[in-house]
């Protein structure tokens, strides 16, 4: 296994205490990657004990651990409840999932994901969707691409960029990360690098739809979640962040909440982060892209 060269993974010990390891439990890995976070489980784990791990991107597929305890699923997470059915399992005692994008995506120069390098505007985590961030550029309204780049990039000229990005297509290749970067260098705010780099979150959570997949485990996570199960949700963005709190909170989707006649949800979680963990000044020295992740527990009750 190839982890520690893949993915580092973050706050493991938090995560692994938070999840409370039953022995003989079932446990899913929503985002496998380098294996990190599963390997912990799988040493807590006795023969008994079973690990489901999901991960769209192929290439994690190379760091599945030869033992038999594992099942692995190349697919989003999002179709948690149909492969775990498709497996026989029907309840499960823990489900992790770690939302960051994986060291070795972001250093494989032709995904996509960097503004180090030069290479296709790509961004897919799962190479078998069609959708690539430079058909959002080449396609997408004005309107559209403002509020992408407003909400999940949170940029300052979002309503500029996304101006400029529709005026100059017409003219300019966007294909690939130096024609992007060319196209629309007079509307940079502040640090080129930091502004790029929310630029390619922005897009990157759009081609992924990141943030209706991660509503959708959540959702599923309710019914295939056994009573005194824990589930732990590790996120880098204010937006995740949020999801993940409401819906820990009330149980329910923030856009699905019912509170018609006064009827507030119950939450079928106890939650056991009341604020969230971070990672030690002493994790984030040895991994910077650790920084901005935020661990969240919750028990189903």
């Amino acid at each position: 296994m190839q982890q520690g060269i893949y993915h580092v993974p973050v706050m493991l010990q938090q995560v692994i205490v938070g999840l409370k390891i039953n022995p003989a439990g079932v446990y899913v890995d929503c985002t496998f990657g380098g294996g990190g976070h599963s390997k912990a489980i799988l040493d807590k784990l006795n023969k008994e004990g079973r690990l489901i791990a999901f991960d769209q991107d192929e290439d994690a597929k190379k760091n599945v651990p030869d033992d038999e305890r594992i099942i692995f699923v190349p697919q989003n997470f999002r179709h948690l409840h149909r492969f775990l059915r498709l497996h026989k399992i029907t309840e499960v005692d823990g489900i992790l999932a770690d939302l960051g994008v994986s060291s070795y995506q972001f250093d494989k120069a032709e995904r996509g994901f960097s503004t180090r390098f030069n290479a296709a505007m790509d961004m897919r985590m799962d190479q078998r969707q069609t959708l690539m961030a430079m058909d959002v550029l080449k396609n997408y309204p004005e309107e559209k691409l403002h509020k992408i780049f407003e909400q999940y990039g949170e940029i300052t000229n979002s309503k500029t960029l996304a101006r400029t990005i529709v005026q100059q297509r017409n003219t300019t290749s966007m294909q690939t990360i130096t024609d992007f970067k060319n196209a629309v260098h007079a509307t940079v705010k502040g640090n080129p690098n930091k502004y790029f780099a929310q630029v390619f979150q922005a897009l990157r959570i759009e081609v992924n739809d990141e943030l209706e997949a991660l509503k959708e485990m959540l959702q599923q996570s309710i019914d295939v979640l056994k009573g005194g199960g824990r589930i732990a949700i590790i996120t880098f963005h204010s937006l995740e962040d949020r999801i993940v709190k409401n819906f820990f909170k009330k149980g329910v989707d923030d856009a699905k909440t019912d509170e018609v006649y006064g009827t507030k949800n119950e939450s079928p979680f106890h939650i056991l982060t009341k604020k969230p963990i971070i990672p030690d000044e002493e994790e984030i020295k040895k991994n910077p892209r650790a920084r901005s992740a935020k661990l969240r527990i919750a028990e189903k009750v």
